[in-house]
């Protein structure tokens, strides 16, 4: 991928806005303009920052022993190393940054930075020179490029990969987490075929394992959305729902994907929550063009799920990338417009007393219209499982 591209495409929205000086601590905003992807951060105590100058220096402060991953995995021209408890650890370089701008404007991370490096920078510039910068770098990111969208393509493959898997292997009296093992091990034999044959230039960087908690419910725990996978046994004639959602990854990037399976035999009430849910994603889709508003999409959407008399249960779509949820939205209030080359999330689904029921599927909005990214069948026979 062409980072330093993103990174002038960065600096230019530094001229406009008048910044100095850029510091992000978003992990994804740090591999979408660097390639990194580090183990740490600050839920070790080791925050990881990508700092931009307006002259165009670009930099990683990162911990000693994340140094030599990140020379090998970027082409910024610095690369800061700092150690636990020495020399005032990340702060000293940090700090060195700060002064070298002194005075300048700074944009920053604010809705992901940690409040210590917050403090650290406001206690250091002011907080009258520092400025959210998320807005303008969510709108870069809004459009994927051509080596996103092959990526993006191929972590559709891992996704269906993964339910294949796990349809192969849910049947009466199978536990959850056997179910989550199997689309676990599906979904990294598909990752791992994918990198080899795709992607031999990344090694050694290509890490294929799933390595997510699956969500996943049968039966009555359906009603609970993000339920996950435990030691419940199937039973035959309930419905069975799992969903790929921040649980598939491919190369960094998350698809969206969720399915409504039955386990025997189709059960009807959950059946007819289903259709209801495929109608709602169907309408939803059938707005998705270029020049589309995203809220108008979740007009349609809404639409069916109230008419046939159900509450709606969440927006009916967001975008996707190397973060789990990205800007837009498909919700009522956002009034971007869409364009090729976004990729979204596109979901329906309806509650019900006893049941939910849900269907999503990734799809990149073309010239004319869309395409799925997660092409898989919604006939309801073909989602039995365990016959």
């Amino acid at each position: 991928m062409d980072f330093r591209k993103r990174r002038m495409k960065l600096l230019g929205t530094m001229d406009e806005r008048e910044d100095a000086l850029v510091i992000l601590t978003d992990p994804a905003y740090i591999h979408y303009l660097t390639g990194y992807h580090g183990a740490l951060g600050i839920e070790w105590g080791r925050p990881e920052l990508f700092l931009m100058t307006g002259d165009g220096e670009s930099a990683l402060i990162t911990p000693l022993m994340e140094q030599e991953m990140a020379l090998r995995q970027t082409s910024v021209d610095r690369v800061i190393p700092w150690t636990d408890g020495l020399d005032d650890e990340w702060r000293k370089p940090l700090g060195d940054f700060i002064s070298r701008h002194a005075g300048g404007n700074i944009g920053i991370d604010y809705p992901k930075m940690p409040r210590v490096i917050w403090d650290f920078i406001t206690g250091r510039s002011g907080r009258d020179k520092v400025a959210d910068i998320s807005p303008a770098i969510d709108r870069m990111r809004m459009i994927k490029d051509a080596d996103e969208v092959r990526v993006a393509r191929h972590a559709g493959e891992v996704a269906v990969a993964m339910l294949e898997g796990a349809m192969d292997r849910a049947g009466t009296g199978v536990f959850e987490y056997e179910v989550a093992l199997a689309a676990i091990e599906a979904g990294t034999k598909k990752a791992a075929f994918l990198m080899e044959q795709c992607y031999p230039d990344d090694e050694p960087f290509n890490f294929p394992v799933i390595g997510n908690q699956q969500i996943m419910a049968t039966g009555g725990l359906t009603t609970m959305c993000h339920h996950r996978n435990g030691m419940t046994r199937l039973e035959y004639g309930e419905p069975f729902f799992i969903c790929h959602c921040g649980t598939a990854r491919f190369k960094s990037f998350y698809p969206g994907f969720d399915r409504t399976l039955f386990v025997g035999e189709v059960n009807k009430e959950a059946q007819k929550l289903l259709e209801t849910a495929e109608k709602a994603q169907a309408a939803a889709l059938n707005e998705v063009k270029p020049g589309a508003v995203a809220e108008d999409v979740y007009h349609a959407y809404a639409e069916v799920i109230q008419s046939a008399g159900y509450p709606i249960p969440f927006r009916a779509g967001r975008s996707i990338g190397f973060s789990v949820n990205e800007a837009p939205q498909l919700a009522y209030g956002d009034k971007t417009k869409l364009e090729r080359g976004m990729t979204f999330a596109v979901d329906g689904g309806a509650d019900g007393k006893n049941y939910r029921a849900q269907v999503g599927d990734s799809i990149l909005i073309t010239e004319n219209g869309f395409e799925f990214l997660t092409p898989f069948t919604k006939e309801h026979s073909k989602l039995v499982v365990g016959r």
